[in-house]
């Protein structure tokens, strides 16, 4: 174990992103054999395969998805201690798939910046199911559902209503708000990653179909389009006003609860400065 690099970890998770040992051979700046062989060292040392190799593709295997993960938190907060001694500022990187915490985003920035000017503060946008909290990109992650992973620990920090995303020529666009009866026959547009609906927000027997798409802009093209509607956290209606699109209460569902994430084993000392004021703003907001 003690010789494992900085460098191998780098070029694991360059291959990861690029796809292809030479496209990663292309980003690293090396040659695609020094890829190979960096690479083939890292796994001699952990003594595990990382990755599949086909005449196609390359993709992670399960030791590997973890290995990748763990990498990339170690190349962040290596990149963190660098900032740290050299700027003399702590960095805080805090991530979210959709929308960040809504209208509080903007002040929640200036109030930061005023109480910590010692800390940095980067919201950082990165669509999966922990917001890159798993991924290793950041260090605290915005989640609007239960995260089941039991490395990562949550605290509720406020609540937003449940909003319908409608084609602003939509007949249901012409009321103030929409019960979720009025939903059962149209085409639902969910993110499965990370969206906040599901199917099972309405009574067994009368759920609409469902569409998927991956993206925030792909579920508001689709929707202005009129091909279907979206149900979402009010902080989505926020962060992304749209042409086209109008945002109606859905007065009988449920809220969406706002969570804070971590990593169970490492939180980061400024925990307990966003626990609160994000709680704040959204207790008084």
């Amino acid at each position: 174990m003690d010789d494992i690099e900085l460098r191998q970890l780098r070029c694991l998770v360059a291959i990861v992103d690029e796809g292809t040992f030479t496209d990663a051979a292309i980003a690293l700046g090396v040659s695609q054999a020094a890829v190979s062989r960096t690479l083939a060292g890292l796994e001699r040392s952990l003594g595990v395969r990382l990755l599949r190799r086909t005449s196609r593709e390359v993709t992670p295997t399960a030791t590997g998805l973890r290995v990748v993960a763990q990498a990339r938190r170690v190349l962040a907060d290596v990149a963190d201690l660098v900032q740290e001694a050299t700027s003399g500022h702590a960095r805080l990187r805090i991530g979210y798939a959709w929308s960040a915490v809504g209208r509080h985003t903007v002040p929640f920035q200036r109030r930061w910046t005023t109480a910590h000017p010692g800390i940095d503060l980067h919201l950082v946008r990165v669509n999966t199911a922990s917001a890159g909290l798993g991924e290793g990109a950041c260090d605290l992650a915005v989640v609007r559902r239960p995260l089941e992973d039991r490395r990562f620990d949550t605290a509720i920090v406020g609540l937003e209503r449940r909003l319908c995303a409608l084609a602003a020529d939509d007949p249901l666009a012409r009321r103030r708000s929409v019960r979720l009866a009025d939903l059962t026959d149209r085409i639902l547009w969910v993110d499965r990653r990370t969206g906040t609906t599901t199917p099972e927000l309405w009574p067994p027997d009368s759920r609409p179909a469902v569409r998927e798409t991956h993206d925030v802009d792909d579920w508001l093209t689709v929707i202005a389009a009129g091909r279907g509607i979206g149900v979402t956290a009010e902080s989505t209606a926020n962060q992304y006003p749209r042409p086209g699109i109008v945002y109606r209460p859905v007065r009988d569902a449920e809220p969406v609860a706002v969570r804070l994430a971590w990593w169970r084993d490492d939180p980061p000392s400024a925990l307990q400065a966003v626990l609160e004021l994000l709680s704040e703003l959204y207790r008084t907001g």
